[in-house]
């Protein structure tokens, strides 16, 4: 049903299996307990870039915080045009909530297939997956990419004494098919490896919660719901690897401790990446604002005048010129005549000049 997880996860193990063998015992422990944790690097590899575009994601909507709660608020009583504004939000911001949580979305499947490749090294159970066959059937059948040699090496792998496709709850039925391959474990060995292990997992998975909780705004923290996952992944998952350790494998939990080493070095190597960007990022934009202003003592540019006012001033006589007004000419020179007493007119007539106010005889009259 879901095989098209199965074999891309086996295979991943079948290729480190390889690579490791011709360094240490094909049979050793310590190279399947190596395959498991390099098939998790592989893949948190391939998730590299969705991680970046999770954390991106996630301080954009704190960011967009402020705007979210105003457009919940405003639109509180019509649900379908708060849907329709915060797709514009989401849009003009170029950001999908969904890459928020896609790594731990892909996570789920590899979790799964490699659950399901691990127990069907061990087919011997009658529990859920399992095919009841004898450890001489279980050897001889292949599981996905691994052949019979290959089931035979893990069956007899040994880490610490425990083998690592074993849990601290696996019936005794299950225990027998190691049989043929050493000795039968006895709870008290698995429980050695398997135990510390869990505990490693669990205070790995409670320091990666507490970085990705240091990191979040204060805005975002103090959101209930947000406080209320907050206190879950800071305490209740890591409980639950504690809780949840005795009935899993140890190579899964051993796939869970190097996850969440992987998990806490690429956090901080993401975080300090995208920190060194925003602080370029301001430096360029204060680089460019200086560069724009005005440097000291410069004097700043005038505004440029519209071409009527430049044409007016160009008419404009110069300081100090003197302007000759014809009318002002002419009323000074009969000032002056009337002054001086001479009233001879110009034209000969021998008729004196009009009184002020009075009207001239040769004056028509405007017609209405």
């Amino acid at each position: 049903m879901l095989d098209f997880i199965y074999y891309p996860v086996s295979w991943i193990l079948w290729v480190w299996h390889k690579a490791f063998s011709f360094v240490l015992a094909p049979d050793s422990g310590w190279t399947w307990a190596l395959s498991v944790v390099f098939l998790v690097f592989t893949l948190r590899a391939i998730l590299y870039k969705p991680f970046v575009k999770q954390v991106r994601t996630t301080r954009q909507m704190q960011e967009l915080q402020p705007q979210i709660k105003a457009l919940q608020k405003k639109y509180s009583n019509d649900r379908q045009r708060q849907a329709l504004e915060m797709q514009k939000l989401q849009k003009e911001h170029g950001f999908n909530p969904l890459m928020g949580c896609l790594p731990v979305l892909l996570q789920v499947p590899v979790f799964i297939g490699l659950f399901h490749v691990l127990r069907s090294f061990n087919r011997t159970g009658t529990g859920f997956g399992q095919l009841g066959l004898t450890p001489e059937e279980n050897a001889r059948v292949g599981n996905y990419a691994f052949s019979p040699e290959d089931v035979e090496s893990f069956l007899s792998a040994r880490l610490f004494g425990a083998p690592i496709s074993s849990w601290i709850t696996q019936p005794i039925a299950s225990l027998e098919a190691f049989a043929p391959f050493g000795d039968i474990p006895s709870r008290w060995q698995i429980a050695a490896v398997a135990v510390p292990l869990m505990i490693v997992a669990g205070i790995a998975t409670h320091f990666n919660a507490r970085a990705s909780v240091a990191r979040q705004s204060a805005q975002a923290a103090a959101n209930p719901q947000a406080a209320i996952m907050n206190k879950l992944a800071l305490y209740v998952f890591p409980l639950g690897v504690l809780v949840g350790g005795p009935f899993l494998p140890i190579a899964i939990i051993l796939y869970w401790v190097s996850n969440n080493v992987w998990t806490y070095g690429q956090q901080h190597l993401v975080f300090r990446k995208i920190d060194q960007e925003e602080e370029e990022k301001r430096a360029a934009a204060l680089a460019r604002r200086n560069e724009n202003a005005p440097k000291p003592g410069a004097r700043p540019n005038k505004p440029k005048r519209k071409k009527g006012a430049v044409a007016s001033a160009e008419s404009a006589p110069a300081d100090g010129a003197t302007v000759e007004e014809t009318p002002q000419v002419s009323l000074t020179k009969d000032a002056d005549a009337q002054s001086n007493g001479n009233s001879t007119p110009t034209s000969g007539s021998g008729s004196s000049a009009p009184k002020p106010g009075s009207r001239p005889k040769n004056s028509k009259r405007k017609r209405r």
